[in-house]
């Protein structure tokens, strides 16, 4: 269970976060100071630095929280094949929902050049953690295959979300399953 100061943290790293991002939308990635997501969040500099290394991560917070959640769902699939467990992972990730207008936010965001060295870095780290837990999964230990399974799958699950953005006639885990059903057949 969550302490109050483990709750209290946490706002403030999502106020911090919530800020940087309005301010990132509002006036271009690269006019955003540390100094005003401190001000727009109510907090001193000291206090982002002690949440943040930069407005980028700030920035991409969001996106960070949603990417650990899917690892910890993909940890949390039973013993069997890495791919079923990762569709399984991306199915009840986006079951579980998600602000649209949020997300595009995030992504009109994410476009910015400035930001796209910061956004491949974030990436990494999770297909890296990603391909360690698919090489744990994996019968016969190929660290190649679990490299390029991690790649294709969060490709996938990339072109899935935004393909329900353009689109978003059918539900969001709908739409994902499908992508995910083509990434496992095709090729």
């Amino acid at each position: 269970m969550d302490t109050l100061r483990e709750r209290k943290k946490a706002a403030t790293r999502m106020a911090l976060h919530q800020a940087a991002l309005r301010l990132a939308l509002e006036h271009g990635p690269e006019r955003v100071t540390v100094e005003a997501i401190a001000d727009a969040a109510s907090v001193s500099r000291r206090t982002f630095s002690n949440y943040f290394a930069g407005k980028e991560e700030a920035i991409f917070y969001g996106d960070l929280l949603r990417l650990r959640r899917l690892l910890d769902l993909v940890r949390a699939q039973p013993a069997g094949p890495p791919r079923a467990a990762l569709v399984r992972a991306a199915v009840e990730l986006t079951g579980e929902g998600f602000d649209p207008e949020q997300l595009t936010r995030r992504r009109q965001v994410s476009r910015h050049p400035s930001l796209v060295a910061h956004q491949v870095a974030a990436y990494a780290a999770v297909e890296r953690d990603l391909t360690a837990e698919i090489s744990r999964r994996q019968e016969v230990e190929d660290p190649l295959r679990a490299r390029v399974l991690a790649a294709t799958f969060l490709a996938a699950l990339r072109a899935a979300t935004q393909h329900w953005l353009d689109h978003p006639e059918r539900p969001p885990a709908e739409v994902v399953a499908e992508a995910m059903e083509m990434n496992t057949n095709e090729g």
